[in-house]
C-alpha cells in the first residue's frame, strides 16, 4: 500500500476525526505528498491538522468545509488541487448517524439527512470530475455503510440515504471507467467514533485505525466495495440470498422489537 500512496495527493471530508482522520494519518505515513482534512469541526479541524503538520511537515492541510453547500465543497476540492498541484483521490467520507422511528422524522430532517450524507458526496464529485478528467484519472471513494445492504429498522434515513449513496457510486464506475477515473464505494464496519453520539458503543466495534487500514488496502485494489469486515460481507451476502429471506425477517424483526422496547441495538 505504501506505493500506492506515496506522492499522492489526496482531500478527505469528515477528516478531523473517526475514519476520516485515520484515514489521512495514514496516507501520510505511506508518504502521500498532502492531505486536506475538510470538516465543519473548526476545532477538531485546528487541533488535529496542528498534530499531522508537526509529525509531516508542511503536507497536511485544513479546509473548514459544509459538505451541504455545494459552494463549500467545490472550494475545499479546488483548495486540494491547488496545494497539491493536482488531486489523486477523494474520499467522501463525511456523515451523520441518523436514527429514530420514521414517524418522529419530519420531511426537513429527511432533506438534511440526504443534504449530507448524499448530495455532500455527489457535490465532491462534481467538483472533482473536472480536475480528474484534465490530469487524465484519479480515484473517489464515498463511505456507504453495510446498512445499505441491510437496511436496519429505526434507521430509515440512514438506510435510504447509504442505499442511494451506493446506486450512485456503483453506476458512476462504470460510466467513468473509460476516463481513468476509478470509483469505490466503502462499507467501514461498525466503527468506534464520534458518530454513536456519545451512546452505547457495540462490543465487536472496530477501531477507526482498522478501518482506514482496510478501506486503504481496498482502494489500492481498485475493489467496487471495499468491505472491511467479514461481518458486513456476510451481511450484504445474505440481504441478496433467497434462501435466507426467513432468517433475515427474523432476525431484523427482533432488532424492531428490541428497539421499540429499548433492550438493545441489535
Amino acid at each position: 500500500m505504501r506505493e500506492y500512496y506515496e506522492n499522492n495527493v489526496a482531500a478527505v471530508t469528515g477528516g478531523a476525526s473517526g475514519i476520516g482522520l485515520a484515514l489521512c494519518d495514514m496516507m501520510l505515513s505511506f508518504g502521500a505528498k498532502t492531505v486536506v482534512l475538510a470538516d465543519i469541526d473548526e476545532t477538531n479541524l485546528a487541533r488535529e491538522t496542528a498534530r499531522l503538520d508537526e509529525k509531516y511537515p508542511g503536507r497536511a492541510f485544513a479546509v473548514k468545509t459544509d459538505v451541504a453547500s455545494q459552494q463549500s465543497v467545490g472550494a475545499m476540492v479546488a483548495r486540494a488541487a491547488e496545494v497539491g498541484g493536482r488531486l489523486d483521490l477523494l474520499i467522501n467520507n463525511a456523515g451523520l448517524g441518523l436514527s429514530g422511528a420514521f414517524d418522529d422524522a419530519s420531511d426537513a430532517d429527511w432533506k438534511r439527512a440526504f443534504d449530507v450524507n448524499f448530495y455532500g458526496a455527489l457535490y465532491g464529485i462534481r467538483a472533482a470530475l473536472p480536475i480528474m478528467r484534465a490530469q487524465g484519472g484519479g480515484q473517489i471513494a464515498n463511505t456507504a455503510s453495510g446498512i445499505a445492504y441491510v437496511a436496519m429498522p429505526y434507521q430509515s434515513m440512514y438506510s435510504a440515504t447509504k442505499s442511494a449513496l451506493l446506486g450512485l457510486t456503483t453506476s458512476l464506475r462504470y460510466e467513468l471507467w473509460d476516463e481513468n477515473i476509478r470509483l469505490s464505494t466503502i462499507i467501514p464496519g461498525t466503527v468506534a467514533t464520534p458518530i454513536w453520539g456519545g451512546g452505547p458503543i457495540p462490543d465487536f466495534a472496530i477501531t477507526p485505525e482498522e478501518s482506514a487500514r482496510g478501506i486503504l488496502h481496498g482502494l489500492a485494489a481498485n475493489q467496487r466495495v471495499i468491505f472491511v469486515t467479514d461481518m458486513d460481507r456476510e451481511g450484504a451476502v445474505n440481504a441478496t440470498d433467497p434462501g435466507a429471506a426467513q432468517r433475515m425477517d427474523e432476525y431484523l424483526l427482533e432488532v424492531a422489537r428490541k428497539r421499540r422496547a429499548g433492550t438493545g441495538l441489535f
